[in-house]
């Protein structure tokens, strides 16, 4: 792989640095507030409902997130919830957009020894101010040739960000923790790609088939370990 690869694309969201657990600590949060009108469980299936209903008007990141806690909170209280709850889950949002930005580890150690022997990129989906607050924040600005904020990761926007690099696919190798986002759509389009799965998934990234072994899948459990192939 290493003699073809011309481009390594990092997704960001807890490949470079921490981000799930902040939303399953809010969630649990959420689920307390509402504790009122149904279980856990039940409040926290009735989120993910909303999220996948507005998913495709909102788009991914913690600004549709607030969006949908705020529009479940009203629904399941049958429009009976407190403007004080409300503004409860409105500070939960601020305070995730104000988290600092902890780096997973061997993070930097790996961006060091790839910088300058190929170009790397930052590849990831969310909101756009946000994502450049957390790049910033990192301190991995400088390590990276390109940074793409897509507003999902399919096969169309992988197939756009390989055209811009002007590469062809089998030049690329992404690498992520998410089948769905960060795997299959490169993979499809004949690029290299690199699995190294997070202690936590959110619901919607799971549920897909990992692809078997071969020549153009790597799997590792952190990514340090990619300095192997490289």
């Amino acid at each position: 792989m290493k003699e073809k690869v011309k481009v390594i694309g990092f997704d960001a969201d807890d490949t470079l640095w921490i981000n799930e657990n902040y939303y399953r600590a809010t969630e649990d949060r959420f689920a307390e507030l509402l504790s009122a009108y149904g279980d856990p469980e039940q409040i926290k299936g009735e989120l993910f409902k909303t999220e996948m209903k507005n998913l495709e008007l909102f788009g991914y990141g913690v600004k549709p997130f607030i969006i949908s806690m705020v529009e479940t909170a009203i629904r399941v209280s049958d429009s009976k919830i407190s403007n004080e709850i409300i503004e409860q889950m409105l500070d939960m949002g601020r305070g995730m957009l104000r988290e600092p930005v902890e780096l997973l580890p061997g993070v930097e150690k790996v961006l060091q020894q790839l910088h300058g022997k190929y170009r790397l990129i930052v590849a990831t989906k969310g909101d756009l101010l946000d994502q450049e607050r957390k790049l910033k924040n990192s301190g991995l600005a400088g390590y990276f040739h390109h940074i793409e904020v897509m507003s999902d990761k399919t096969q169309d926007s992988y197939a756009e960000l390989i055209s811009h690099l002007d590469i062809r696919p089998e030049e690329f190798v992404m690498i992520g923790n998410s089948m769905r986002s960060d795997i299959l759509p490169p993979y499809e389009l004949g690029s290299y790609v690199i699995y190294i799965p997070y202690e936590m998934t959110w619901q919607h990234e799971t549920n897909v088939e990992e692809i078997h072994a071969n020549e153009r899948y790597y799997k590792y459990t952190s990514l340090e370990e990619i300095l192997e192939v490289f």
